[in-house]
């Protein structure tokens, strides 16, 4: 029936008419099913596989791309379908270059879409649960490596495309090859070094670290380089290479924080008296809920001069800057309270005493 539908002489650019509304309705229902992709279908597949709802699928996993690229892709198949199935009255130049454009544009978009939605692996890999900082990392290096793995496989699809010699291509790569990697070694330290960081897990996003000589923030974790975000609010790029090579210190992996005041008092101050500032300070800290470790807490005197006596302290609380900073502030004005109490005088260095 579509055959005797298309029949009929060339009218319109070696068009028959039936071929001409066939051709058009292939166009049309193309388009038609391009928009229901991205409006309908593609949302629904986000909503089935992300499984989070702070991603809006309607806008997040639909960019334009998308739908051209169905556009494409079912009028290059509907094109090949009419060619190899009926007998279409038509220009047959015109027609397999309009099928091999529409293939093109199916290619290119596919290979733009996918580096744009490499952006949304987190809405994958960054799932609500536990270890939410390794996932973060996790996602910021597949990222990077889903952009490389875009670009370099879209340069030889792309170069397929227009008639580029792969084989003449791939051999002068292999020419080539050593050349480029002594000029790369460094790039390609860096590339091995944000694998050694996903492996070791040394830190993750949001941590605050020291390495290499800074502080800060870890902001993204790349192929390359992995910047950090300074308490000067600063940004920082460290070859992943120097990150691997030097010690990491990192502040967010503590499990609890280290208080260490000290006291000074006369040189002459009573031994009693300075034995029951010291359990009286110990006491009150360790009946303090913010306290932990109790076995590893201590109040001695750790130095004894002729002009003054020093009290040294071990103390450590929950692993939060705010509490640490308010508990020592506690410990200081009880053990000046402890002191006053006991009888004891706080050593004055200015003060001198007459021979």
């Amino acid at each position: 029936m579509l055959d005797e539908f298309m029949e009929g002489e060339a009218v319109i650019g070696g068009f028959s008419t039936g071929t001409l509304i066939v051709v058009i309705a292939c166009a049309v229902l193309s388009v038609a099913t391009g928009v229901m992709s991205r409006r309908m279908i593609f949302p629904r597949l986000m909503d089935i596989f992300s499984k989070i709802e702070r991603i809006d699928a309607g806008n997040l996993f639909a960019p334009k791309s998308l739908r051209w690229m169905v556009v494409f892709l079912m009028m290059w198949y509907s094109l090949d379908w009419l060619a190899t199935n009926t007998e279409p009255v038509w220009d047959a130049a015109l027609m397999e270059d309009v099928a091999t454009a529409a293939w093109a544009g199916f290619v290119i978009l596919m290979l733009l879409t996918a580096y744009r939605l490499v952006d949304y692996l987190d809405a994958f890999i960054v799932v609500e649960g536990d270890n939410m900082a390794a996932r973060r990392s996790l996602a910021s290096v597949a990222e990077s490596i889903g952009r490389l793995a875009v670009v370099v496989v879209g340069f030889f699809v792309v170069a397929g495309l227009f008639g580029v010699n792969l084989n003449g291509l791939i051999a002068g790569l292999g020419i080539t090859g050593l050349a480029l990697a002594l000029a790369a070694r460094d790039s390609v330290a860096n590339v091995f070094g944000a694998i050694s960081i996903i492996v070791d897990q040394p830190f993750h996003v949001g941590d605050w670290i020291i390495v290499d000589g800074v502080e800060g923030e870890v902001i993204t974790i790349g192929l390359r380089t992995t910047m950090l975000r300074t308490g000067a609010d600063t940004m920082v790029t460290i070859p992943n290479s120097n990150i691997t090579n030097s010690p990491v210190e990192n502040f967010s992996q503590r499990r609890f924080r280290r208080i260490r005041p000290s006291f000074e008092f006369e040189g002459d101050s009573d031994g009693s008296s300075l034995r029951e500032f010291c359990e009286s300070v110990y006491e009150q800290v360790l009946a303090d809920p913010r306290a932990t470790k109790s076995d590893d807490s201590w109040v001695r005197v750790t130095e004894s001069l002729p002009s003054k006596i020093t009290v040294s302290s071990n103390f450590y609380c929950l692993s939060s800057a705010k509490t640490q900073r308010e508990f020592t502030e506690d410990i200081l004005l009880m053990a000046r309270a402890g002191g006053i109490e006991s009888g004891l005088k706080f050593h004055e260095p200015r003060r001198r005493t007459q021979m």
